[in-house]
């Protein structure tokens, strides 16, 4: 076993990053943590919640302890992402401090933190994230706010998430934004599309990654009780017009093409960074960045330049 994979088999809670096995992931070498199982966002479109099933999140036990065991065996070059599939601010993070502890002990020992969340909590953790390599990714579906709270009823609303990454930035922390998933006849009016991105890049944001929602059987059931109006649109558009890909069904590649133009064409108008998430799309006119997932963001922070000896530089592409 090879070391620069952190003796695999020794990890108790760090977990090498698996997008199962998708042959459209272009996520770098990374690890993956997850301080909660379950997640109390509760989204509706959620592709976890087919292995890990939908409940509310559960804090894992003795994680502290069993994150300093994977210390020891981690490769310290490559960075660690919480998380992948459970989100690591759920509401009871406010009060157990689980995801607070875990960057203090990632943060001592100097590892590159990349945080995916849907919640403005992370900001309280400011003073960690500036003592240590890292970056934050926020996901913002949509800037209406009653679609927000059916389509994710557990999270924040988009107004706080917005606050976060006008925060984040305001003290140096690098942030970009996850416009995920863009679901057709719920949050792909163009418009609105192109508005999102202008609000997230006046707030700071500095990248975008989005992609398309693709069906599973379980998400699926979920969307279409929630918006009984579009289930034959849907069923038409995944299960007779689409194709299965990888255990997904996904749009005609024409239709997710259309549907992530407006935000491909509107970061780059504003000379950030952006990306498509699993969608094969690898030309500049929707992939125009160093990584997908906003890990290149990392080398921007005020940690990772100090240890560098570097200078800091805009951000915004020539």
């Amino acid at each position: 076993m090879k070391k620069g994979h952190g003796y695999i088999r020794k990890l108790r809670v760090i977990r090498v990053f698996d997008p199962w096995n998708s042959p459209l992931c272009t996520c770098p070498l990374k690890y993956s943590l997850h301080p909660y199982t379950g997640c109390s966002h509760g989204c509706l479109y959620c592709y976890a919640t087919a292995y890990i099933g939908r409940r509310p999140s559960s804090p894992k036990k003795d994680f502290w302890k069993r994150l300093r065991h994977d210390l020891r065996f981690v490769n310290r070059e490559l960075i660690i992402e919480l998380s992948t599939s459970s989100d690591p601010y759920p509401p009871l993070e406010e009060w157990l401090y689980l995801t607070r502890g875990a960057l203090e002990i990632l943060a001592s020992n100097n590892m590159k933190i990349l945080i995916t969340t849907k919640s403005d909590l992370v900001v309280r953790d400011i003073d960690v994230l500036m003592s240590t390599p890292s970056a934050v990714m926020i996901t913002i579906t949509s800037l209406d706010k009653d679609l927000v709270k059916k389509l994710e009823p557990g999270a924040p609303s988009p107004d706080r998430r917005i606050d976060a990454i006008r925060i984040l930035s305001e003290n140096k922390v690098p942030v970009g934004v996850r416009i995920d998933p863009v679901i057709p006849g719920l949050n792909d009016d163009p418009y609105m599309l192109r508005e999102l991105v202008q609000v997230v890049v006046d707030a700071g944001a500095m990248h975008i990654v989005t992609s398309t929602y693709k069906a599973r059987p379980d998400n699926f059931r979920r969307m279409v009780k929630a918006f009984p109006d579009l289930s034959s649109y849907w069923r038409r558009l995944y299960y007779e017009e689409g194709s299965k890909v990888h255990g997904y069904r996904y749009l005609r590649q024409g239709i997710r093409r259309e549907l992530l133009k407006p935000i491909a064409t509107e970061a780059r108008k504003h000379g950030i960074t952006y990306a498509s998430c699993r969608e094969g799309f690898l030309g500049k006119e929707y992939f125009n960045s160093p990584s997908c997932d906003g890990s290149h963001l990392i080398k921007y922070s005020l940690k990772y330049e100090e240890d560098h000896g570097s200078i800091r530089k805009s951000y915004r592409l020539l």
